[in-house]
């Protein structure tokens, strides 16, 4: 038996807290669940059978891929996926009980890129599953919503009371908007008849429960090298081409973009980098920019503006610039059929205490292209929340959820599962 068949929903999401993988290196993650659910003879459709390779995001080098894998291996990730794998993280298994609708369930599995808090007071620490990989952390919930992907195929597998085709999606990559492209552009999406996705917490207590989160952000991530040419600053400053001045000029002009009128539009720069000395006139400096517009095309109204700001000022100075995207989501809004049936199921729960139909969820979820894609050929999807109770927030190094918000997500899917 196949080493996550034998966890507790608790015990599992531990477990994965404890061996967290950011986004493409989910390697040990997508193999222990693969193997799972081979037990219970669900059909898997592992790497690029599971994304288009092609369009994948912001995908870590190949050196940082391998030593992914082979920490993986290191850690218990059975042998045989991993080479199924090819490289490329990512599942989605399938199992057919009847003729009814195809149904599809989309987690995200990724961690993020910080140090999680070694605090006594913080529980992960406390007892012990707190991560062991340095600067790597599931501060976001992935971890739980992993498990509660595993405890969904469990529940349906063993229950029963569904006369369709359950399609589940384990997606890398969520964070930074990288993963949801690649896996919403296989043909799995193209015949899913009714589509759920789901987030743990987002400030809601354990009990309550959004039938749909939606209108999220477009968001658009880029990643942007300016190169120019070094010298020393005091004999010789006029030879050099100063990347770094023309880095900052971008800095001022992007943070200068007019707002829309048509509706809500952001910018950030996350991250400036100029490794060089003082004496040295700077030869490379990097930027990672993140634009949202509250609709795809004020997105893209925002990500144009930016690359003409960072052309321009490396022009201004004399050195080139390379943009590379990082990462993209796009939005959505849920159909009226989901937000009912979710509304439905969970008021027939006893461990839900509050429903609540819709809510915008404000930031950004790349689960909108697997959404939007079912929606185009004509099925229909929401994205529910599932409250966690968590004293701190998302994204913070002592982030924890309350673990019997597992039970409540894998009640409140399977029971609405059962009603479409």
């Amino acid at each position: 038996m196949a080493y996550a068949s034998t966890l507790s929903l608790r015990e599992l999401r531990q477990d994965l807290h404890a061996h967290p993988e950011s986004g493409w290196k989910e390697f040990r993650t997508t193999a222990l669940i693969a193997a799972a659910l081979d037990d219970r003879e669900f059909t898997l459709h592992l790497g690029s059978d599971a994304v288009a390779e092609d369009e994948r995001l912001g995908v870590p080098d190949d050196d940082a891929v391998a030593a992914a894998i082979e920490r993986a291996r290191e850690e218990g990730a059975p042998e045989a996926y991993l080479e199924r794998m090819g490289g490329i993280t990512g599942l989605v298994a399938e199992k057919t009980f009847g003729d009814g609708p195809t149904v599809g369930v989309r987690v995200d599995m990724d961690a993020l890129e910080r140090t999680e808090s070694s605090d006594e007071a913080h529980r992960p620490a406390k007892l012990g599953f707190a991560s062991t990989h340095p600067n790597e952390m599931h501060a976001c919930g992935h971890d739980g919503h992993t498990a509660i992907g595993l405890g969904i195929a469990r529940d349906i597998d063993d229950d029963g009371g569904f006369d369709g085709t359950l399609r589940l999606f384990f997606q890398p990559a969520e964070e930074g908007g990288r993963g949801g492209k690649p896996m919403s552009e296989t043909d799995l999406l193209a015949d899913i008849d009714y589509f759920l996705a789901l987030h743990l917490g987002l400030g809601n207590p354990t009990g309550t429960v959004i039938a749909a989160y939606e209108n999220p952000l477009s968001n658009a991530k880029l990643d942007a090298t300016f190169e120019g040419a070094p010298s020393h600053a005091g004999n010789a400053p006029n030879e050099g081409r100063n990347a770094l001045h023309a880095a900052t000029a971008a800095v001022q002009n992007l943070y200068g973009i007019p707002r829309h009128a048509d509706g809500a539009t952001r910018i950030n720069v996350g991250k400036f980098e100029s490794p060089n000395p003082q004496n040295i006139i700077a030869e490379e400096a990097r930027l990672r920019v993140e634009v949202r517009g509250r609709t795809a095309e004020l997105n893209d109204y925002m990500l144009e503006k930016a690359r003409r700001v960072l052309d321009h000022a490396a022009g201004m100075h004399d050195v080139s610039v390379e943009t590379g995207l990082y990462g993209k989501t796009s939005t959505f809004t849920a159909d009226d059929e989901m937000v009912e049936a979710v509304l439905a199921s969970a008021a027939d729960l006893d461990d839900v205490t509050e429903t609540v139909p819709r809510l915008d969820i404000g930031g950004s979820e790349d689960a909108s292209y697997l959404i939007r894609r079912v929606q185009d050929h004509g099925g229909k999807a929401t994205y529910v929340g599932i409250g966690a109770s968590n004293e701190f927030g998302h994204h913070t190094s002592r982030f924890d959820i309350d673990e019997d918000a597992l039970d409540v997500g894998v009640d409140v899917v399977c029971q609405t599962i059962r009603t479409l």
